[in-house]
């Protein structure tokens, strides 16, 4: 992907100064909004590629500026938030934020998760390219090519990561893939939050694909392990 264009979500002018100076010096192309309402603006308008969000905003919670943002985009969206506590994380992941970095940062990890959200957004982009099949399994169907999902003709509203994680366990189904799999293949990495995460993730997409969420038709749980899909006839 050549010169990605990040949005970075900052009312803080220091905090937002040193992001925009690590972008800058590593060639990474920028825009700046100061509050929600101008960052779901300059979302709309310009569609980056990634989105930096500070959660704190002055004139609306930054959850609120994911929920909107996920009503029409799937463009990666990573927190950088002072609050640490796993509720706030939970919260901004399950209205579906990709990545949570936690205020004071290091430069170096911020371009790092940076770097592992453009990588995984050009795999994805190169497998959709590749792949002009639908997956079809019972009423579930995955246009890759489009990047939709339906259940029974009726598109679902994924958010980007519920949407790579239904991919992933489609194009594999059958087979048990374990947690660090899933992470490795999804944030290129296995850290413990991240399979705190994974489990959040796969709770909300669970909520969406499933008629009888006391009897899943499609995704099974293998405690400990991981998670496969089902066939469904």
């Amino acid at each position: 992907m050549n010169n990605p264009v990040v949005l970075v979500i900052e009312d803080d002018v220091p905090v937002r100064n040193l992001i925009v100076t690590t972008l800058k010096t590593h060639e990474y192309r920028f825009l700046t909004a100061k509050d929600g309402a101008e960052a779901i603006m300059m979302a709309s308008s310009h569609n980056p590629d990634v989105v930096f969000l500070d959660l704190g905003l002055p004139d609306m919670d930054g959850i609120d500026v994911i929920r909107q943002i996920r009503s029409w985009s799937n463009m990666p969206i990573i927190v950088i938030s002072a609050r640490s506590e796993d509720t706030d994380k939970i919260e901004a992941l399950d209205a579906g934020a990709d990545d949570y970095l936690t205020k004071p940062f290091s430069v170096e990890e911020l371009l790092a998760r940076l770097r592992v959200t453009l990588r995984r957004l050009s795999l994805i982009n190169s497998d959709s390219a590749g792949d002009r099949s639908v997956y079809t399994n019972g009423k579930l169907t995955i246009d890759y090519a489009a990047g939709v999902a339906c259940l029974d003709g009726e598109e679902l509203k994924l958010t980007s990561m519920e949407y790579k994680l239904l991919c992933l366990l489609a194009k594999n189904t059958g087979k048990v893939l374990t947690h660090t799999y899933i992470t490795q293949s999804i944030w290129g990495r296995n850290w413990d939050s991240d399979i705190a995460s994974l489990r959040v993730f796969m709770t909300t997409l669970r909520k969406k694909i499933e008629p009888d969420r006391d009897s899943p038709k499609y995704i099974q749980t293998h405690v400990g392990i991981g998670y496969r899909m089902l066939r469904v006839d």
